[in-house]
């Protein structure tokens, strides 16, 4: 494990790879990984193996006890009650943890137990001395059986090796009934012959109505099979039930390696198993966890950061890594893949995905892909643009083939616009269109209150503040499309929907506050006050939300009476006091006054100075938080992972730049954390930023320069990063407030 090594020697190790000898070797960025950062704290992300994007993710499940415990795993305990294929990374809501596989010894117990009584069934005590974590690769001692587990994964295939000691009753367990916080309605095992099993496992939990297949392959024969439904034994080589479980029985030497595959499919058996034979036919586990190694490699070399400094490389590369969890493939190695209407649909000529956390990632994970991600950005909209013919509206938080309806707005719309509007290949920008204006005009959630009286009544919409801003949004975003694509009529009808934001600001207070009927203000008016999620806010207060309008930031400061009183409020925001009151949101976290890292809605914040001309403001905001509030400690996020976001927001800031608004192709300048990163692009290409002078006190930029030529603009654009080049900033310890003051230099909504 590479971390239970010196890293800073690991890292001059690998940069001795690349700089000797006559054939340079690529250095192994994965040696900066820690996936155990985040998996303390409240970050809740997945701890386990898995390859970029991929299909599965294998990894240990402690019992469930409460919301830190989303993922299945938290750093705090020390139980596990076996290993299971799916996980949520960094949500804040529980689901997956299933088809859980356990081995074991002795005794035969046919239940996990409990977190109390953990002897009582076959669950294991284990200590984090023996595991060991990396990209593709998790291990880790059970010390009820002196078991040593090892996992590794393809893309849609789960490679399990036990090491067992000698016993006449060694055992692998598979027990369908075992979840994370769901409730199985079916499931099913079935023998096919003594190595290959297979069997499906129906739930309903976060996911409404979640199917999974699988197909189970070992690498020898069990000798003894017996099938349970929960506590009773069925007498047959296949049983059905709520909870069927599968006890695999045969002898073992000392140190005897028993090697397993398990593959899900979401439409049969017989899938999972072409899976198997397609990604992982061999029985080398060495193999494939070097393969998984390889591919985590090139994924994590596109962006290249110099630096001495160990922790920020694990910081950086960690959160790159948690960047790549989420969406998940959801298709066979045919293409075949379930949709939300439960269909199957065959080859439909591109990859599908699933787990699309949308709130979360349409801010900065989305974007991000479109630089580091540009050839999955076209499959990841297509999926999206399928799941709207299939339920007739797009995703809002989707997850294995089913809606969730979690969280607000409908933003999935900024990520189709933004792709649209980059241009990228192999999209129907007419379908996409359609989908983004069917969705808006649907009756759900509001809207039809914006059709009708054109804002939302918060005596009868909840959260109607941050539903109506996110709207806004969401609107600005579809009249972009739409004006590209030559639709008048519905550019100005959305364009009018972008400013709708605009009733919700009190010209007295400086809040976005909410409205009841017949357009009076709610009261009383409290700004701190954040009631979770039954208020006129979602996860936050009016001090939070007032900022939400990235989409139009020129428009926002208008409303404030112009520049000054703009950052005079903007100020106040990371001078208040950070007390909230009792009871109010969890997700409220990372807090720097009334600003809050640890959630989403306030992710842009620290970059809208830019707008007023200060953008040397953004710089001590920006790196206090990357040096406070991220670390490579177990609980370095301040907040839920979010499947990616709260990374990905990391990346942005620590190259220096970040997309203030979504679907608009420009990127705010605030400071860059490392004296050079490198960006690979297509096409050979690639986009270095380099500051000069570079170091904890020079945190301002004093000028800038891109390809030689000097650089006035606060801000860059997707165009000009994606053609290649280099981008300089001259770094200082005093602030240079002429840099990007002028209103030509300041950040536009309008780019494209």
């Amino acid at each position: 494990m590479a971390f239970k090594k010196n890293p800073l020697k690991l890292m001059i190790l690998g940069i001795l790879c690349v700089a000797c000898g006559s054939k340079q070797k690529q250095l192994d960025y994965t040696q900066f990984v820690d996936p155990f950062i985040g998996s303390g704290g409240h970050g809740h992300v997945f701890v386990g193996a898995n390859v970029p994007f991929g299909g599965i993710q294998v990894g240990p499940s402690n019992f469930h006890k409460g919301w830190d415990w989303c993922s299945a795993y938290h750093y705090s305990d020390t139980i596990v009650k076996g290993f299971t294929h799916l996980h949520l990374s960094g949500t804040g809501c529980t689901d997956l943890g299933e088809i859980l596989v356990m081995p074991a010894t002795g005794e035969l117990k046919i239940n996990a137990g409990s977190q109390s009584y953990p002897d009582s069934g076959y669950a294991s005590y284990y200590h984090h001395q023996t595991e060991i974590v990396k990209p593709g690769y998790y291990s880790v001692n059970l010390e009820k059986y002196h078991i040593q587990a090892e996992l590794t994964a393809t893309e849609r295939t789960a490679f399990h090796r036990y090491t067992f000691p000698k016993n006449e009753n060694s055992r692998i367990i598979v027990d369908l009934g075992e979840g994370n916080g769901d409730i199985t309605t079916d499931t099913y095992f079935k023998k096919i012959d003594d190595t290959t099993f297979g069997g499906y496992r129906f739930s309903k939990g976060w996911a409404e109505k979640e199917w999974e297949f699988f197909a189970i392959k070992l690498s020898k024969p069990v000798k003894d099979l017996r099938l349970f439904d929960d506590q009773n034994q069925m007498n047959a080589p296949e049983a059905k039930g709520l909870k069927v479980k599968a006890i695999l029985g045969f002898s073992t030497v000392e140190n005897e390696n028993v090697q397993i595959k398990v593959s899900i499919s979401p439409i049969s058996i017989e899938n999972a198993l072409e899976n198997i034979k397609q990604e992982n036919s061999n029985w080398n586990f060495e193999t494939v966890c070097k393969n998984a190694t390889t591919v985590w490699n090139k994924e994590l070399s596109k962006i290249q950061i110099t630096s001495n400094d160990t922790a920020r490389l694990r910081t950086f590369y960690t959160a790159l890594y948690h960047t790549m969890i989420a969406p998940n493939t959801y298709n066979d190695v045919n293409g075949d893949y379930r949709g939300t209407d439960k269909k199957i649909y065959h080859n439909p000529g591109f990859k599908n995905y699933t787990l699309f956390s949308l709130w979360d990632t349409y801010r900065a994970e989305n974007p991000l892909f479109t630089i580091t991600q540009p050839e999955r950005v076209s499959d990841m909209v297509n999926s999206m643009l399928a799941i709207y013919q299939q339920q007739g509206e797009l995703p809002v938080w989707h997850l294995r083939g089913n809606e969730t309806y979690t969280m607000v707005g409908y933003s999935a719309v900024p990520i189709i616009a933004d792709a649209c509007l980059k241009g990228f290949p192999g999209i129907d920008q007419e379908l996409a269109f359609k989908a983004l204006k069917g969705t808006a005009m649907r009756d759900r959630e509001g809207v039809s209150f914006i059709k009708s009286i054109g804002y939302l009544p918060a005596d009868k919409v909840t959260e109607s503040v941050a539903k109506a801003l996110e709207y806004s949004i969401d609107d600005w975003g579809i009249a972009q499309l739409a004006k590209k694509l030559g639709k008048n009529d519905d550019y100005n009808y959305f364009f009018g929907r972008s400013q709708n934001y605009k009733k919700y600001f009190d010209t007295k207070t400086h809040f976005m506050r909410g409205k009841k009927n017949e357009m009076e203000w709610c009261t009383p008016f409290d700004p701190i006050s954040s009631k979770h999620r039954v208020d006129a806010y979602c996860e936050g207060n009016a001090w939070q939300y007032t900022w939400l309008v990235p989409q139009d930031v020129e428009g926002l400061i208008s409303l404030f009476g112009g520049d000054k009183p703009f950052l005079d409020k903007l100020d106040s925001l990371f001078l208040m006091d950070s007390k909230l009151e009792e009871g109010s949101s969890a997700d409220i976290t990372g807090l720097i006054g009334q600003y809050a890292q640890g959630n989403e809605p306030g992710h842009h914040i620290i970059y809208m100075y830019a707008y007023a001309g200060e953008q040397w403001k953004t710089a001590a905001k920006a790196r206090y938080i990357d040096n406070q509030l991220y670390s490579d400690k177990t609980d370095g996020l301040c907040g839920n992972e979010d499947c990616g976001q709260m990374s990905a927001w990391y990346i942005f800031n620590a190259l220096g730049f970040y997309p203030v608004n979504p679907s608009n192709g420009a990127y705010v300048f605030g400071s860059p954390l490392f004296k050079k990163a490198s960006i690979l692009l297509p096409d050979s290409k690639s986009f270095t930023v380099e500051a000069q002078n570079n170091n904890d006190k020079n945190i301002y930029i004093q000028s800038a320069t891109l390809n030689g030529e000097k650089y006035v603009k606060s801000y860059i654009t997707q165009k000009d990063i994606m053609k290649g080049g280099k981008l300089t900033f001259k770094m200082g310890p005093i602030p240079n407030k002429n840099f990007g003051s002028s209103m030509e230099a300041r950040p536009k909504s309008i780019v494209y």
